[in-house]
């Protein structure tokens, strides 16, 4: 089986070309992605064909289970569609089907070189069905929003306030005033991840505002672990911060493996753009 491993910003990604999709390939995934006896990834991606976009998408973590959405992933499929000649139609645009809808990509292509791949992360969502979150709502996206925002739990010895975003997967957002890279995420992000309110687990984003137009961030993902980056992560922590009046429309997130630029105007979809590159390729002794 073919192979090409790419990253964006850091969370990297097994990427496999394929028209099957009865393998299973939760089973496939593990033994991938394992950084000992496999290839070694934060995912697998499937690029399959699609009669609804040019490309149909789906992605796998390390333990098996399917993830919704993943924004570094989509612009790590982007780069692979992009240098295998498979886009169609416009060059500079890309539609993607996700099992949370259509994504529209925009390439940034300059001298015949993608630089860059913006995606289109679509609304965030704020009613605890949506994300989904084990908790009392009302009726209204305001009151939604309230609910989701501040929501108290404990861990452990630790009292935080969570910000609870779907961005088509669960996100659950802690704003604190330390440095990220001194909080116990190792720790705490697991039991954050396995909460009781969140009956599909959650992703876990531990943040610090450092301008309005700039925010550092670390990520435990839910069926993976810390990684180096997270695209939707980045996404959920942008909305959370411009609800709180944070941020502009406009911010950087700066994350351990690197830069994501998120725009959202406080209604539509969120925009995400930033780096994917290939690797290496290699094949799989299937």
């Amino acid at each position: 089986m073919k192979f090409a491993k790419l990253q964006g910003a850091g969370n990297d990604f097994i990427v496999v070309e394929t028209s099957d999709e009865q393998r299973d390939w939760s089973k496939t995934a593990v033994a991938l992605c394992d950084r000992h006896f496999g290839v070694g990834g934060d995912g697998l991606i499937l690029v399959l064909p699609s009669d609804k976009a040019d490309v149909k998408m789906r992605e796998f973590n390390p333990d098996g289970s399917e993830a919704e959405a993943c924004g570094n992933g989509i612009r790590c499929l982007a780069r692979y569609v992009f240098e295998k000649g498979m886009v169609s139609g416009q060059a500079d645009r890309l539609s993607v089907e996700t099992i949370v809808g259509i994504r529209q990509l925009r390439l940034l292509v300059s001298a015949g070189r993608l630089v860059s791949v913006q995606a289109r992360m679509g609304k965030p969502a704020f009613a605890a069905g949506e994300i989904p979150a084990a908790l009392e709502q009302g009726r209204g996206d305001l009151v939604y929003i309230k609910n989701m925002v501040g929501v108290p739990v404990r861990v452990n010895d630790m009292e935080m306030r969570l910000n609870l975003v779907s961005m088509g997967n669960p996100h659950a957002i802690y704003f604190q005033q330390q440095p990220v890279a001194d909080f116990p995420l190792e720790r705490i992000g697991p039991k954050v991840e396995h909460l009781d309110i969140f009956p599909r687990r959650t992703n876990f984003e531990v943040v610090r505002l450092l301008s309005k137009k700039e925010i550092e961030v670390r990520v435990w993902e839910r069926g993976v672990g810390e990684t180096l980056a997270c695209g939707s992560g980045a996404c959920a922590v942008a909305v959370a911060a411009r609800l709180h009046d944070y941020t502009d429309s406009k911010v950087s997130i700066k994350l351990p493996g690197g830069i994501l630029e998120i725009e959202w105007d406080g209604e539509g979809e969120v925009l995400m753009s930033g780096p994917a590159e290939i690797v290496f390729t290699g094949e799989w002794p299937d």
